[in-house]
């Protein structure tokens, strides 16, 4: 297929493990949503232990090492007392524990859990291997701490991962992620001297929920082609628009992408130049809306922001970024703690922004084709699809539920970087807000899935009351007989909510169709 490839949702292999190098966005929704983790891989579990080997030498030797003989944050110059052994650690858990709002979803304390342990096991933190064990072992076990929403800034999960902390060793509780889960949670683990700070040195939570929106929207890109290509064919939109001349002669590789898909699953990809159809009885046209004529230049942009996504998490979800960072100087051999700011997840913050931008020009496209299908002068049918009833309303709220949620993804994509904020007695003087990056595009992926939604019920909708049925041979064909056997083809006025989440729960099949991605 011509073009620049789309949204691709990896399934991890079978024998997958956890090292610390290999963890995508797939893999974390997929155990976020219940599947066992991969088992921690015996190589990153040595390595974790020979980097607390280096951890024990630095505090044998005295070394001066933040957060492990001095207290963390404003108390940096404050020397933890060589007598108070671990009571420091458990204390600074038990400070940092101080999360607020309501508890998050147990799907994105999940994704967390496995961020952290898939981080420790890259080798950096000065943690011994059963900490990874454990994390594991609760995933399997289905169970996970209470973690308040608010707490972060995107420069460290410090409040999310005090919660796993005391967890982990028995001061804090294991809540169930469903109701047979808790039946092997994992023993107490004692707590040693450096072991709180090295925990807590994460951005663990953050990295989870952009994992997860990251595979949700990623789906929704996929199956956004079929979507609009099934509006193409209710409206009797012209092809021209997604032409290749079209795209040769302007040639953003997302963009040329995007218009290919539309061309595969209409099965029009061999047309070189597609002849615009006659428009419907009682309508005249030259061209079509922007909805329908430019979805290519909004929804390519769309998935080119998903892939710089995915690259920059294959770099976040699979590095050591605690600070200090714990290991071995290559040179000397001598065990090293090197002060950084690698946690500052500015990348991060940067890419799900433009993601949230580049969603909100395909969504809108989305709503406006919604809009364009209750008009007869595209569809040559009665407005709004009514029925033949007096004064029938049709899909006319559908405009309004779709325009609702449009406007919950403009607030979610206002830019999360224009933030600014100074803690800690000035010592961190600046943020990422990633954390709060991270959220929206949560919420934002849930507004788009249900503008898509609006948008196939309408186009299904169309077809039906046109009888005109894609080819059956075709993805998009295939697509509408799925669409048609789960939607109920009622006409008369009715409620329609029960309608778009059936096919906003369509879309992930969408999605897997390979002339989608």
């Amino acid at each position: 297929m011509a073009g620049a490839p789309g949204p691709a949702r990896s399934a991890r292999p079978p024998g997958a493990v956890l090292d610390g190098r290999g963890l995508d966005a797939a893999t974390v929704a997929s155990v976020a949503d219940g599947a066992p983790p991969p088992p921690p891989h015996p190589a990153a579990l040595k390595a974790m232990e020979h980097t607390r080997r280096a951890a024990r030498r630095l505090a044998a030797e005295g070394a001066r090492v933040y957060g492990r003989s001095t207290g963390v944050g404003a108390h940096r110059g404050l020397a933890v007392e060589e007598s108070d052994g671990a009571g420091h650690d458990l204390r600074l858990l038990l400070s940092h524990a101080g999360g607020v709002g309501e508890p998050l979803p147990a799907r994105e304390v999940r994704a967390m859990m496995l961020v952290r342990a898939n981080q420790l096991l890259a080798g950096g933190s000065g943690l011994g291997p059963e900490i990874a064990v454990a994390v594991t072992a609760a995933l399997r076990a289905h169970v996970h701490p209470r973690v308040p929403e608010y707490g972060a800034v995107g420069t460290g999960d410090l409040t999310a991962l005090a919660e796993l902390g005391l967890a982990l060793f028995g001061h804090g509780t294991w809540i169930p992620d469903r109701a047979d889960a808790g039946h092997r949670i994992p023993a107490s683990l004692p707590v040693h001297r450096g072991d709180a700070l090295a925990l807590l040195s994460s951005s663990a939570l953050t990295l989870g929920q952009s994992a997860l929106a990251c595979h949700d929207l990623g789906v929704l890109l996929s199956a956004g082609h079929v979507v609009a290509a099934l509006s193409l064919l209710a409206a009797d939109a012209s092809m021209e628009p997604y032409a290749p001349a079209v795209h040769a002669a302007h040639p953003h590789p997302a963009v040329q992408g995007a218009a290919a898909r539309v061309r595969v699953l209409l099965g029009t990809d061999e047309v070189p130049l597609a002849v615009p159809p006659e428009p419907p009885v009682g309508t005249s046209r030259v061209q079509d809306p922007y909805g329908f004529r430019c979805f290519p230049q909004a929804h390519g942009p769309a998935t080119e922001a998903w892939e710089s996504l995915e690259r920059v998490l294959s770099i976040d979800l699979n590095s050591a970024t605690e600070n200090p960072l714990i290991g071995w100087d290559a040179t000397t051999r001598e065990p090293v703690a090197l002060h950084h700011g690698g946690f500052f997840t500015a990348p991060l913050t940067l890419a799900l922004d433009q993601l949230g931008l580049a969603v909100l020009g395909t969504a809108r496209l989305s709503a406006a084709r919604l809009s364009g299908l209750g008009r007869p002068e595209l569809t040559g049918l009665r407005s709004y699809l009514a029925d033949t009833t007096s004064a029938g309303s049709g899909m006319m709220i559908l405009e309004y539920s779709a325009a609702s949620a449009l406007a919950e993804i403009q607030l979610c994509a206002t830019p999360a970087a224009l933030g600014h904020v100074v803690l800690s007695q000035g010592m961190e003087e600046a943020a990422t807000f990633a954390t709060q990056a991270a959220r929206t595009s949560l919420r934002l992926a849930r507004a788009y899935r249900l503008i898509l939604g609006c948008e196939l019920v309408a186009a299904v909708r169309a077809l039906r009351l046109r009888g005109r049925v894609p080819r059956p041979e075709t993805p998009a064909g295939r697509a509408y007989a799925r669409a048609a056997d789960e939607l109920d083809p009622e006409m008369r006025d009715r409620p329609l909510t029960d309608d778009v989440t059936t096919a906003a729960a369509l879309l992930d099949e969408f999605a897997a169709l390979p002339a989608a991605r």
